[in-house]
């Protein structure tokens, strides 16, 4: 992928590109479903030319936005989900602070100590994140664990408070509700690589749809996809 054009010697129009890969990501449809309803425009275009788009242009997608992520409050909820990988189950770690916007994802074949330092650390080194004044977790034993050995590090701060209470947990169990419905029509991922950044672009999308991106607020749908279409040098 080229930064000057990023759909150099691509078949179809970047515009085309851009709708089927936000269409995919944004909500619940098969690539199947997106070759009948381009039929319907007149576009011939196969299954898996829709596949090999959303799996180019779905991370790229999240690495152009993530500039322009507006700032999270300084509480966190914290929970880990189930995605299914050549048909075994993977650890998908997300938080979302007090208002339920997005902070960060990970994903991990593993659920321990390890896996939980990684994901906090990749949320504390997000530059729209703020130091966490408090973090509420489920009962998982990996995560105090995992906050201690931050704190004694100096990573995190001594005065961060951790909670453990899965009722005060329900705003990121619900979230974690959208993801879930996107991953359905396509049954699992066939590699850890093919997940991960079909799952970028997820939450990417998801996270606009909540208002988190700057210049596309939450309901304005036009003006997300203008956003979209500005990040690649296109026009809507």
């Amino acid at each position: 992928m080229t930064k000057l054009n990023p759909f150099k010697w691509r078949h179809f129009q970047a515009d085309i590109i851009l709708l089927c890969v936000r269409w995919y990501l944004r909500y619940a449809l098969s690539y199947r479903d997106l070759k009948e309803m381009m039929r319907e425009r007149g576009l011939s275009v196969d299954h898996t030319t829709i596949y090999r788009w959303v799996q180019h242009y779905a991370s790229e997608i999240e690495r152009r936005c993530r500039p322009h992520v507006k700032s999270t409050t300084d509480s966190w909820r914290v929970d880990e989900t189930y995605v299914k990988v050549k048909k075994e189950w993977v650890y998908l770690y997300r938080t979302v602070d007090s208002q339920g916007n997005t902070l960060e994802f990970l994903l991990s074949t593993t659920r321990d100590t390890q896996a939980a330092k990684r994901f906090f650390a990749k949320a504390l080194g997000a530059s729209h994140t703020v130091t966490p004044r408090v973090i509420t977790v489920d009962k998982n034993a990996a995560y105090p664990k995992a906050l201690n050995e931050l704190k004694a590090a100096g990573d995190l701060a001594a005065s961060c408070e951790l909670r453990q209470s899965k009722y005060l947990n329900n705003l990121i169990e619900q979230d974690h509700r959208c993801i879930k419905r996107l991953t359905k029509p396509g049954m699992g991922f066939f590699s850890l690589e093919t997940a991960w950044r079909t799952l970028q672009g997820y939450e990417i999308m998801n996270m606009m749809r909540k208002g988190q991106i700057q210049g596309g607020g939450k309901g304005d749908v036009r003006g997300q996809v203008a956003l979209v279409a500005k990040l690649f040098g296109v026009v809507a």
